[in-house]
């Protein structure tokens, strides 16, 4: 009988390092050799290669955020203010 084509079942996969990795039973490749301090430096030399690809905005785009997020603070402040007093009213109404 004949295997279909890709099957898993053939040895046939063209790299001896996957077999040999599975055969040791490794996971985690060069990461499972390094100590903690090694692991804990590998984790910040990462954050600062992510760090690296942030667009960082100009100062006029700083500045424009910053005055739409308080804009919208003042907007939603004053309508929970309203709500508040309107429910005051209301209670102060029906219970007397």
């Amino acid at each position: 009988m004949t295997e279909a084509i890709g099957s898993t079942a053939t040895p046939e996969s063209g790299r001896p390092e996957d077999e040999v990795a599975a055969k040791k039973g490794r996971r985690g490749g060069k990461r499972a050799k390094k100590g903690p301090l090694g692991r804990l430096a590998l984790f910040y030399r990462q954050i600062i290669a992510e760090l690296r690809k942030v667009v960082w905005p100009t100062r006029g785009q700083l500045s424009t955020y910053t005055s739409v997020v308080i804009v919208f603070v003042l907007i939603m402040i004053g309508i929970v203010t309203v709500i508040d007093f309107g429910f005051n009213h209301a209670v102060t109404y029906v219970f007397g």
